[in-house]
């Protein structure tokens, strides 16, 4: 599935589903953000395939981790998430799959259905250097079939640091997603997949973004399409 770079559309209710087509190749729905995952799911009838995120308050979502039996709770939802016909990925944080054996019995539960797992990391505070950024791409990815970081630029130089360990991480043979949040490293959603990112991620609406400096959904489709086309 992310062979080549694929439009998410980022969303905690399904019903965007229907103005997602045709722009999008992949609806993320964010279960934490959501009311009645498990209902949304199971009366989903879209055309778009879903990927699966959950996200903790420990890694900046919604979803209760802050004990064992939360975080637990939390994993297991994702894992009956799986049993969706509809679901082809799932993200898990890579910090849970170093410390969380739920977590990995999630991400081998996906392999042995034929579900991609994107291995995500993110960096609210700020940019970690270069290297640092390499080697966490290159740990997510070795950990499942895409790795994903997200980082905070306040700078150019930020972003600059970013793209560069995108295109090395890529070159290495990794499947990649990347993204600097916030508005120094806004223009990195729309450049990344020229240096290798594979994922695109965007709210349908500008006004309903799950992290800072989304584009909104047409806007990233037509940037990407036409950078990449040059």
């Amino acid at each position: 599935m992310f062979d080549s770079f694929t439009l998410v559309a980022a969303t905690a209710d399904l019903d965007d589903e229907r103005a997602a087509r045709g722009v999008a190749d992949l609806v993320e729905f964010r279960m934490d953000l959501a009311a009645d995952p498990a209902g949304q799911l199971a009366a989903y009838d879209g055309e778009l395939p879903l990927l699966v995120t959950n996200r903790p308050a420990w890694e900046g979502g919604e979803a209760d981790g802050g004990d064992a039996e939360a975080e637990a709770a939390r994993l297991d939802a994702l894992a009956t998430a799986l049993e969706h016909e509809a679901v082809e990925a799932v993200d898990l944080e890579l910090a849970a799959l170093r410390r969380e054996e739920r977590a990995v019995a999630v991400a081998e539960g996906a392999a042995s259905r034929g579900v991609e797992v994107v291995v995500s990391v993110h960096d609210f505070a700020g940019t970690p250097s270069e290297r640092a950024m390499a080697s966490l791409l290159s740990a997510a990815a070795s950990a499942g079939d895409v790795g994903k970081l997200a980082v905070t630029a306040e700078s150019r130089a930020d972003a600059l640091a970013l793209l560069s360990a995108t295109h090395a991480v890529d070159a290495a043979g990794h499947r990649v997603a990347t993204m600097a949040m916030g508005e120094a490293g806004r223009h990195t959603r729309a450049v990344a997949p020229v240096y290798g990112s594979k994922i695109g991620y965007a709210p349908v609406r500008a006004d309903d973004a799950t992290a800072p400096g989304q584009y909104d959904l047409e806007t990233l489709a037509a940037l990407v399409a036409r950078l990449r086309s040059r």
